[in-house]
C-alpha cells in the first residue's frame, strides 16, 4: 500500500508538470483570439490543482521506485493524462462525448493520428494546436520527459526511462546520468522540431500551421489541422519536407545525438537499423509507385511515384499523413504500406510496431535455423552488426511477436463479432496498435474513426494504448507474479 501511495506522489507530480503544457495554447488563444483563453486556464488550474493535491495528501509516502513500480506509473501516467487531456475538447466541442474525447486524446499522445473530429479548419486555433501538441509530447513520451525533470524534485528517474523507453537504447546511454541521457534527447527532438517549423514554413504553409504539422511529423502523429489532411496544400514541396522530416523521425534519436555532437554522418554507418530501414522505405515507394502507374491509377509514372513516396512514408513510419485517398489504389498498394507500418522504424524513433531491429534479429534468427537444419553440429551464434545476440534477447523477441500478432488477431475478431467488416477491423486494428493513424474501408484516409460505436472505439483505444507502450509494460500487471513481493 505504502509503494502504491508513493506512486501515486508521483503522478500527482506528473499531473502538475502536464500543466505546463497548456501555456502553448493559452499563448495561441491570445494571439489568435479563438475564444479559448478562459477554457485553457480553467483546464490548467484544474489539472495543476488535482496533481498537488494528490502530492499534498501522500507527499510523506516518499520512496526511491523500484523497476517493476516503473511498469505501474507508465500505464497510469498515459491513461490518467489521457483523461486529463480530454477537458479542452469537451468544452469547446459541445457534442463530443467522453468515449470520443479520450480516443482523440489517446490517439494524440499514442502517436497515432486517427481521429473521430470534423470540421477541423473550423476548430478554434489553440484547440488544433492542443491536439497537435499532444502528438509531439507523446512522441518522445511524457515519462522520459518527466525523467528529466521531476530529479529535481527528488524522484529517481531510471526506472520510468527503463520502462518507456524501447529496444537497445534501455541498455545504452548515451550520458553517464539517466537525467541528461533524457534532457538530450528532448534537446535534440526540440532542435529539429524547429527546423521542421521553419521549413514547412518556407515551403508554404502559415506560421500555425507549420507548426501544427511539425509537431505532428516529428512525433509520427500525422494529425491534421484540415480535414483534407496533407492533400489540402496540393503541394509537392510540403510534402517533400514532410517526408524527409518523417524519415528522421522514424530512425533512432540516439543516433541523431551522436551525428550533431560528432559534426558528421558516421553514426549513421554504425547504425545497424538506419541503411534497412532506408533502403526497404525507399524501395518501396519505387516499387509501389511503378506498380500505380503500370495499374492505370495514374496516369504518369511522376504522378504515381509523388504520392506513393509519400503516403507510404507516411504509413510505413507510422505517421499517418495522408495526400490522397489511398482506400482508392489497387488493394496490394495499401496493405503493403500497412504491412511496412509493423517493422519498419528504428528502436528510439518516435514511431510504433515491432521495429526495424526486431526484424532483423528474427530474419538472421530465420537464416540460422536454416543453416542448423543443414549442418546440425555447426556452432554459429546469430551476429547483428558484428555483435553476438544473446539468446535471451532472441526469446524475448520470439515472445513480444506472439503477443503482438495474437493482439492483432484477438482485437480484429472483437470488431468483426461486434459488426464491423473485416477490412475496416483488420487494418483499424493493425492502424491502432502500430500507431500509424488511418486503416481502410470504414476508417480510410477519406474517412475517420468517428463511424465507429462506442465499444468498437474503446477496443481501438485499447490497441493504440497497448501498441504505444509496446504491450508487455500493460500486461505485465496482470501476472500474479507481478504483485507477488
Amino acid at each position: 500500500m505504502i509503494r502504491l501511495l508513493s506512486l501515486a506522489r508521483v503522478f500527482g507530480l506528473m499531473l502538475m508538470v502536464f500543466s505546463v503544457t497548456y501555456i502553448l495554447p493559452i499563448l495561441t488563444s491570445v494571439i489568435f483570439r479563438d475564444g479559448t483563453l478562459t477554457l485553457f486556464l480553467e483546464d490548467m488550474l484544474f489539472t495543476l490543482s488535482a496533481g498537488a493535491l494528490l502530492w499534498l495528501a501522500t507527499r510523506r509516502f516518499e520512496q526511491e521506485l523500484k523497476a517493476k513500480e516503473g511498469f505501474l506509473l507508465v500505464v497510469v501516467t498515459w491513461v490518467g493524462i489521457a483523461a486529463f487531456a480530454t477537458f479542452p475538447l469537451m468544452s469547446d466541442l459541445d457534442n463530443l462525448s467522453f468515449t470520443d474525447a479520450y480516443f482523440e486524446t489517446m490517439s494524440g499522445l499514442t502517436t497515432t493520428g486517427g481521429t473521430v473530429l470534423a470540421g477541423l479548419d473550423q476548430l478554434p486555433a489553440a484547440i488544433n494546436l492542443w491536439r497537435h501538441e499532444l502528438n509531439w509530447l507523446g512522441g518522445m513520451g511524457i515519462i522520459v520527459l518527466a525523467v528529466a525533470i521531476l530529479p529535481v524534485l527528488g524522484i529517481g528517474g531510471r526506472q520510468l526511462f527503463m520502462a518507456e523507453t524501447p529496444g537497445p537504447m534501455k541498455e545504452s546511454k548515451l550520458t553517464p546520468r539517466i537525467t541528461e541521457t533524457a534532457k538530450n534527447l528532448w534537446l535534440v527532438y526540440a532542435g529539429i522540431t524547429a527546423v521542421c517549423i521553419v521549413a514547412l514554413r518556407y515551403a508554404g504553409m502559415s506560421w500555425l500551421d507549420a507548426i501544427c504539422h511539425a509537431f505532428s511529423t516529428m512525433g509520427l502523429g500525422g494529425f491534421s489541422t484540415h480535414d483534407a489532411n496533407i492533400g489540402y496544400f496540393d503541394s509537392p514541396a510540403i510534402e517533400g519536407v514532410l517526408m524527409v522530416f518523417m524519415l528522421l523521425a522514424g530512425m533512432n534519436f540516439a543516433t541523431h545525438f551522436l551525428a550533431i555532437r560528432s559534426k558528421g554522418l558516421g553514426p549513421y554507418s554504425h547504425d545497424i537499423e538506419a541503411a534497412p530501414y532506408l533502403i526497404l522505405l525507399l524501395s518501396s515507394c519505387l516499387g509501389i509507385g511503378l506498380y500505380l502507374w503500370v495499374k492505370g491509377a495514374y496516369a504518369d509514372f511522376w504522378t504515381a511515384l509523388r504520392h506513393a513516396s509519400f503516403n507510404l512514408i507516411s504509413i510505413a513510419t507510422d505517421c499517418g499523413f495522408s495526400s490522397v485517398d489511398f482506400n482508392l489504389w489497387p488493394i496490394f498498394a495499401p496493405l503493403w504500406m500497412l504491412f511496412l507500418s509493423c517493422i519498419s522504424v528504428c528502436t528510439g524513433s518516435t514511431g510504433g510496431g515491432i521495429k526495424m531491429m526486431r526484424t532483423l534479429i528474427l530474419v538472421k534468427q530465420s537464416q540460422l535455423q536454416m543453416f542448423m537444419l543443414a549442418h546440425p553440429t555447426a556452432v554459429n551464434p546469430l551476429k547483428l552488426g558484428g555483435i553476438v545476440i544473446p539468446s535471451s534477447i532472441i526469446l524475448s523477441i520470439l515472445g513480444f511477436i506472439f503477443v503482438y500478432f495474437m493482439s492483432v488477431v484477438s482485437l480484429t475478431l472483437i470488431l468483426v463479432i461486434s459488426g464491423l467488416d473485416f477490412i475496416s477491423s483488420f487494418s483499424a486494428i493493425v492502424a491502432c496498435i502500430n500507431n500509424a493513424g488511418p486503416g481502410l474501408a470504414q476508417v480510410g484516409p477519406a474517412a475517420n474513426f468517428a463511424g465507429l460505436t462506442d465499444f468498437q472505439t474503446w477496443i481501438c483505444t485499447l490497441a493504440m494504448f497497448l501498441g504505444r507502450i509496446e504491450i508487455f509494460t500493460a500486461l505485465i500487471l496482470f501476472t500474479p507474479a507481478y504483485w507477488r513481493r
